[in-house]
C-alpha cells in the first residue's frame, strides 16, 4: 500500500491542476468581451481612383467635360467690351457754316423781319452732332462789345441732330415784329431796333455774324423765341 498510494496523489495532484487551469481559463478577461482578444488592425487604406474626364457630352459645371464651366476645362475669357457712345462727335467751329436768314413764310404780323429761318452745314469730312439752341444778338457797328444780347426763349424739346458732311440743320427765329409803315413802332412803346446783320450762336460751334437775304432785321424788344435745331426745315 505504502507503493501504490505516492504515484496515485501524483495523479490527482495533477488532475486537479489541469482542472483548476482549465477554470481560470474559461473566467479570465475574455469573457467579458473587452481586452480578452486583442482588436484586428484597420484595414489599409486604399486611395481612390481618379475618374476620368468624359470625352464628350457636358458635365454640370459646362461644356467638353470640364466641371470649371469653361469649355476644355479653361476658364472662358470675358468678351472684349464693346465702344462706348458710337455717335459722332458735335460739330465744332470749324467744321460749320452759317446762311444768311431768310424771311420765314410763317411769321407774326407786322412789317419788320417777324421770323427767320437760319441753316447750319456741315463743311468738314466727316459726320458731326449738332444739339441745342442758338442765341442771338444784333451785331454792333464792327464791335463785339456793342452787340446787343436778344432775351431768348426757347421754343421745343432739343436733340442730337447727326450731320453727314454737306448736310444741313435748321433753327426758326421769331422775333416781336414792328408794325407800320416807315420806321414803325413797338406795340410795347420802346423803339424798334434794325440791324444789317445778326451774331448766331452756335452750340459748341463758336459764334457767326450773319445778314438777312434780303433787307434787314427789323424787331422790337430785343427778344426773339428760337426753335432747336433739326434736320427737319421749319416754316
Amino acid at each position: 500500500m505504502q507503493y501504490t498510494a505516492g504515484p496515485r496523489r501524483s495523479a490527482a495532484v495533477l488532475v486537479a491542476a489541469a482542472a483548476a487551469a482549465v477554470l481560470m481559463t474559461g473566467c479570465g478577461p475574455a469573457d467579458d468581451g473587452a481586452a480578452g482578444t486583442p482588436p484586428a488592425p484597420p484595414a489599409a487604406s486604399v486611395p481612390a481612383k481618379p475618374t476620368p474626364a468624359p470625352t464628350g457630352g457636358s458635365s454640370a459645371g459646362g461644356s467638353g467635360g470640364s466641371a470649371t464651366g469653361g469649355s476644355g476645362g479653361t476658364a472662358p475669357s470675358p468678351p472684349a467690351s464693346a465702344p462706348g457712345g458710337g455717335g459722332a462727335k458735335p460739330c465744332t467751329t470749324g467744321e460749320v457754316k452759317v446762311s444768311d436768314a431768310e424771311q420765314a413764310a410763317v411769321r407774326p404780323p407786322g412789317t419788320g423781319t417777324g421770323a427767320a429761318i437760319v441753316s447750319v452745314t456741315n463743311n468738314s469730312k466727316h459726320t458731326c452732332t449738332l444739339n441745342g439752341f442758338p442765341t442771338v444778338a444784333g451785331a454792333g457797328n464792327g464791335s463785339p462789345g456793342k452787340n446787343v444780347p436778344m432775351t431768348i426763349t426757347q421754343s421745343g424739346k432739343a436733340s442730337a441732330v447727326p450731320l453727314a458732311p454737306g448736310a444741313r440743320a435748321w433753327t426758326k427765329l421769331t422775333f416781336v415784329n414792328v408794325q407800320g409803315e416807315a420806321d414803325g413802332y413797338c406795340v410795347s412803346g420802346a423803339t424798334p431796333g434794325s440791324f444789317p446783320t445778326m451774331v448766331i450762336g452756335v452750340p459748341g460751334a463758336g459764334s457767326h455774324q450773319i445778314a438777312m437775304t434780303d433787307g434787314v432785321f427789323a424787331e422790337c424788344d430785343d427778344k426773339a423765341t428760337v426753335t432747336a435745331f433739326s434736320a427737319v426745315k421749319p416754316t
